[in-house]
């Protein structure tokens, strides 16, 4: 004779390839998500103004970066005049550049993380590079203090 019940459990024990999640599963990974969440949020909430410090650091290493390429080619540092757009956008005010790049140096030149142009100035074969900070002026303390490049690659430990 045929024992017809456990054919039946094993059938329903047994989860089609093809099934979704479970509620539990579900559950565990919400579960899982919410104390990572837990940890790490509130350390990262709680520093936007470091995270912004870290980004100016970040975006003038980059920009130096595209300076020293620039002079590579050239020969110099774009003028004070000509400014960071050189390096997105081909001078026109003389020195021309001997070599430009299809597509610049940079794509745009970007702003400070509280949306100020990055200040440059160039002289005697040497450029200086400062965010200003959050108040957007030269000097100040804590997130309103200036970010000179020095200060970035030394984050970096250049």
């Amino acid at each position: 004779m045929l024992d017809l019940t456990s054919h039946t459990r094993s059938a329903q024990t047994r989860r089609d390839p093809l099934a979704g999640v479970t509620l539990i599963e579900m559950m565990v990974v919400l579960v899982m998500i919410s104390v990572v969440a837990a940890l790490i949020v509130p350390n990262v909430i709680g520093r936007p103004d470091e995270a912004r410090v870290s980004v100016a650091a970040t975006d003038m290493r980059s920009i130096a970066g595209a300076l020293q390429l620039y002079r590579l080619d050239n020969g110099t540092y774009p003028t004070t005049a000509q400014g960071l757009d050189a390096l997105a956008v081909r001078p026109v005010t003389p020195p021309l550049p001997r070599t430009w790049p299809v597509d610049g140096y940079l794509t745009v030149v970007p702003l400070d993380p509280w949306g100020t142009p990055y200040v440059y100035r160039a002289e005697g074969g040497r450029f200086d590079l400062i965010s200003l900070g959050a108040d957007a002026a030269i000097g100040g303390e804590g997130v309103n203090a200036d970010i000179p490049l020095r200060d970035a690659q030394a984050r970096a430990g250049l």
